[in-house]
């Protein structure tokens, strides 16, 4: 049976994303979340849409891809093809040869599940190792501390609110409350929370989205940030630990996020909210400069 690549479109966007809940599993490594795709559903379904790829060999699917960003394609591959070798070589193939309109030409990365043979092949294709980034997860048997300050989840009403504090954590946002209200409406947000928190006078001060896959499975933050104007309070590690309780409230087996290991004040946030570090991964990258195939 031929190994196919395909872009689903709009109405195959939830097949997707229901492919990608059915691959997090806590005993896996960590790879492309459903909530990936929600959080980039703020862009509207179309370029969501437009922005997915996946490969299927007999009407099933083995590997779901986003294109996150122009340069960036984040790989998730069905836990018992992460060593098939038609499926390797056909992905390998397809990100390496820009005609195939998966990556174009350049500088460019796959984030792939860190073990899989299309790691190693790309890196037998001479394409390098990118900078590390160390995932982090919360195992969610336990119930959760309280996180000290007020956690407002943010409907459809207070949307404007938690897109401000966003905008404020993050330079160069250009999140919007359109952009939230598109998010809302996808397929992944059914299993969401936006949380909001607030200080003792009652300002908004820091933000996190929740996405569950479902009882028993991982759950993602993404993203979570800090008004830049409230920092260094313990803010991001309260944020953190209202998500994990949201994730718990649920059914999430475990809260998984992941950060760039240079970015030390994140990581240590993190394991202050009960997070322990997994195993460093690296995106591979083809920098044609170092001559990357």
């Amino acid at each position: 049976m031929a190994m196919g690549l395909g872009t689903p479109g709009v109405d195959g966007l939830s097949e997707a994303v229901g492919v990608l809940r059915g691959w997090q599993d806590d005993g896996a490594p960590t790879q492309l979340h459903q909530g990936d795709l929600g959080w980039f559903w703020r862009s509207g379904a179309e370029a969501t849409a437009a922005a997915v790829r996946t490969w299927s060999r007999g009407g099933r699917t083995l590997a779901v891809g986003l294109l996150d960003g122009p340069g960036l394609l984040r790989l998730a591959i069905a836990p018992d093809a992460q060593r098939d070798e038609e499926l390797a070589h056909q992905v390998v193939q397809d990100v390496i040869e820009p005609e195939r309109g998966v990556l174009p030409p350049g500088k460019v990365n796959v984030e792939a599940p860190m073990g899989s043979l299309v790691h190693d092949l790309l890196c037998e294709a001479g394409w390098g190792a990118d900078e590390p980034w160390t995932p982090l997860r919360r195992d969610l048997t336990e119930p959760v501390r309280d996180p000290g300050v007020r956690i407002e989840v943010a409907g459809p009403e207070r949307a404007h609110a938690f897109v401000a504090v966003h905008r404020a954590a993050f330079d160069g946002s250009r999140f919007t409350d359109e952009g939230w209200h598109a998010m809302a409406a996808g397929a992944p947000f059914a299993d969401a929370r936006c949380l909001v928190a607030y200080d003792d006078q009652d300002t908004a001060v820091a933000t996190v989205a929740v996405w569950s896959a479902g009882p028993g499975r991982p759950g993602l933050l993404e993203p979570m940030g800090v008004h830049r104007d409230h920092r260094r309070r313990g803010l991001g590690e309260a944020i953190s630990v209202a998500a994990a309780a949201a994730l718990r409230e649920l059914g999430s087996s475990s809260a998984i996020v992941s950060t760039p290991s240079a970015n030390v004040g994140a990581v240590a946030t993190y394991e202050a909210a009960g997070f322990q570090r997994c195993p460093e991964t690296r995106d591979r990258v083809r920098d044609t400069r170092t001559g990357g195939g």
